[in-house]
């Protein structure tokens, strides 16, 4: 009797050790897989799983026929007409420029372009120009998106910035190019579009309020003195992009019911055999989705959506955590753009803005 129950206390806690085994082994892949702080450049976030929304999607023929529409020669052609140094106040800058104000006024987009000049560390007074395109210009309301077409200056380095933000660029005027067709019907609507190519978003010497977002600091002032503010439903800012295995987060409450709708149209394209991650190498040891279920709280980086965040604008920041390895170096170049990943995320933000607009109308009607 003493000897079974001496087995049985020895087989209690070998179990116990079995479970207390896994249950750290699931803690730690728990952790692993799904970190509860994420550290990027300094600023570390605290993570939370994503709230549960309801998602009113697009209807089965307004998602297959859109699904379909597809130029990737134009976005890569896009993307080499962008390639270049572009620092403000350069040749390059100027030419870049003039692509994308032409690329838009042959889709018979409205151009505006606000200039300003302001003092810059190391090379001085600089003229700077934000290009803002719209498709209805007297509109109640706007649905933004948004990146930078600047490059930052590195001295004699001839830094591209493909990622940083070349491909940003270019996925929106390939947006422009292949929704054409279904784009006009906003053309005379209450809710419309609006691109904004912001100058100016790099730091010339060193990353500080003075020395940064030149451009979206300007027209964030002009625009609250104007009380244009007011008419922005939401502002999307693409940046970081075109890089493979990227991954995204939420970051403000006000928008996550908003961030949900790209993490479902994700869910919806792997669905109809959209997935090329293989093609792009994607971590194995993370979910083979782009846009995470999951929300960073505590602190928020810095870029062309601050100036806005900060006076009331709802935002969506489609950057990646953590940042492209080689962010701020000169092999942000075109070796380092992945046209799959390029072309699946630019398809996810055609499809989200369609949805946005189309909801719009409906929600008006």
């Amino acid at each position: 009797m003493h000897l079974v129950r001496s087995l049985q206390m020895k087989a209690y806690k070998y179990i116990q050790l079995i479970r207390n085994f896994r249950q750290r082994s699931s803690n730690f892949i728990q952790n692993l897989l799904f970190p509860k702080t994420i550290c990027n450049l300094g600023v570390c976030f605290e993570v939370e799983n994503l709230v549960p929304y309801y998602v009113e999607e697009l209807s089965d023929n307004d998602f297959y026929s859109l699904n379909f529409l597809s130029d990737v020669s134009h976005l890569k052609e896009a993307v080499k007409q962008i390639l270049i140094p572009r620092v403000v106040g350069t040749n390059g800058h100027k030419k870049v420029r003039q692509y994308i104000i032409k690329s838009l006024r042959d889709l018979e987009w409205s151009i505006e372009l606000h200039k300003f000049h302001e003092n810059v560390p190391i090379l001085g007074r600089l003229e700077f120009q934000n290009i803002i395109a719209t498709l209805n210009p007297n509109a109640d309301r706007y649905l933004i998106l948004s990146c930078h077409y600047d490059s930052k200056y590195m001295g004699d380095l001839q830094f591209l910035g493909a990622t940083d933000s070349a491909v940003p660029c270019a996925m929106l005027l390939n947006l422009a190019k292949v929704l054409k067709t279904n784009l006009a019907d906003f053309r005379n609507t209450p809710l419309s579009l609006m691109l904004i190519f912001f100058d100016g978003e790099e730091a010339f010497e060193e990353w500080l309020p003075e020395d940064s977002l030149y451009g979206s600091r300007h027209l964030a002032r002009k625009w609250e003195i104007e009380g244009f503010l007011d008419k922005i439903d939401m502002l999307m800012l693409l940046d970081l992009l075109g890089s493979p295995d990227p991954t995204f987060y939420n970051f403000f409450s006000n928008t996550e019911s908003w961030y949900s709708r790209l993490l479902s149209l994700e869910e919806r394209l792997a669905r109809t055999g959209f997935s090329t991650y293989d093609n792009s190498s994607i971590n194995q040891l993370q979910s083979q989705r782009y846009f995470q279920a999951r929300t960073l709280r505590s602190a928020s980086l810095q870029d062309d959506h601050t100036p806005f965040l900060k006076r009331g604008v709802p935002i969506l920041h489609i950057i990646p955590i953590p940042f492209p390895s080689f962010w701020h170096t000169i092999e942000d170049n075109e070796s380092a753009i992945d046209y799959a990943t390029t072309e699946n995320l630019a398809r996810i933000v055609r499809l989200f803005t369609m949805q946005y607009l189309l909801s719009g109308i409906a929600k008006k009607i």
